[in-house]
C-alpha cells in the first residue's frame, strides 16, 4: 500500500519544478504549488514569484498532504481511489470532488454536486466502490480525462495541455490517463479525432 506521502511525492514528480506560463490560469507554479495557492496558505504576507521559485519538494509534499489529501477529507473515501482524487484535487482543486460526484449521480446515487468531500459524498462513493469495485477508478480517471477535453474545448489557450504540438496526447490526457486500465486508453487516433476540431 502507498502511504499518502509517497503519494504525494509522485505527485511532487508529476509536477516538475518552477514555471510561469502566461497560458495556465495558476500563474507562477512550483511542484504543482501555484502562486495563488501560496498566498492562500501565508495569510497576511507579501508572497511573490521568487517566493514560489523557493519553494523546496519537501514543502510541497507537506502542503500537498496537509490541504490537498487531509483537509479536504480524501481519507475518507474508498482507498482504491486515494491515487487519482487526490492527484486530480492537486490539479483542478474542488472540481475533482464534483467530478466524482458527478459519477455518483450518473449511478443513480443521491449526492449533491458541490466539491465537498462531506457525509453524503463519502456515504455514496462507498455504496458507488461496493456496487462496482473493479470500475469505479477507472470510470473517475475517464471522467476526469473528459473534463480536461472539455475545459481545451472551451479554453484555446489551454490546448497544448491537452494536445502535444505534433498532435498527439498533452500532459493533461496522459495525467489521467496514469490512474486508467490500459484498456480504456484512447488509441493515438481516438486522440485525434476528438481534437480534429480544434486550431
Amino acid at each position: 500500500m502507498n502511504t499518502v506521502r509517497k503519494l504525494a511525492e509522485d505527485i511532487v514528480g508529476r509536477e516538475g519544478g518552477f514555471v510561469n506560463d502566461p497560458d495556465d490560469p495558476g500563474g507562477a507554479t512550483n511542484y504543482g504549488v501555484t502562486i495563488h495557492t501560496l498566498r492562500r496558505l501565508r495569510p497576511g504576507q507579501q508572497v511573490g514569484v521568487e517566493d514560489v521559485r523557493r519553494l523546496t519538494r519537501q514543502d510541497a509534499v507537506d502542503i500537498y498532504v496537509a490541504h490537498y489529501f487531509r483537509h479536504p477529507r480524501i481519507a475518507e473515501l474508498p482507498e482504491p481511489l486515494w491515487a487519482t482524487v487526490f492527484d486530480m484535487y492537486v490539479n483542478a482543486g474542488a472540481n475533482a470532488v464534483r467530478i466524482l460526484q458527478r459519477l455518483m449521480v450518473e449511478m443513480g446515487l443521491d449526492v449533491a454536486m458541490d466539491g465537498v468531500i462531506g457525509p453524503q459524498t463519502i456515504a455514496a462513493t462507498h455504496r458507488a466502490y461496493d456496487m462496482a469495485p473493479a470500475h469505479l477508478v477507472d470510470a473517475y480517471g475517464i471522467a476526469r480525462r473528459d473534463y480536461y477535453y472539455r475545459i481545451a474545448d472551451r479554453r484555446p489557450a489551454s490546448r497544448k495541455f491537452a494536445r502535444r504540438r505534433d498532435g498527439g496526447k498533452g500532459g493533461w490526457i496522459t495525467r489521467a490517463e496514469e490512474f486508467i486500465a490500459p484498456r480504456f486508453h484512447l488509441t493515438d487516433a481516438q486522440h485525434r479525432a476528438r481534437v480534429a476540431g480544434w486550431t
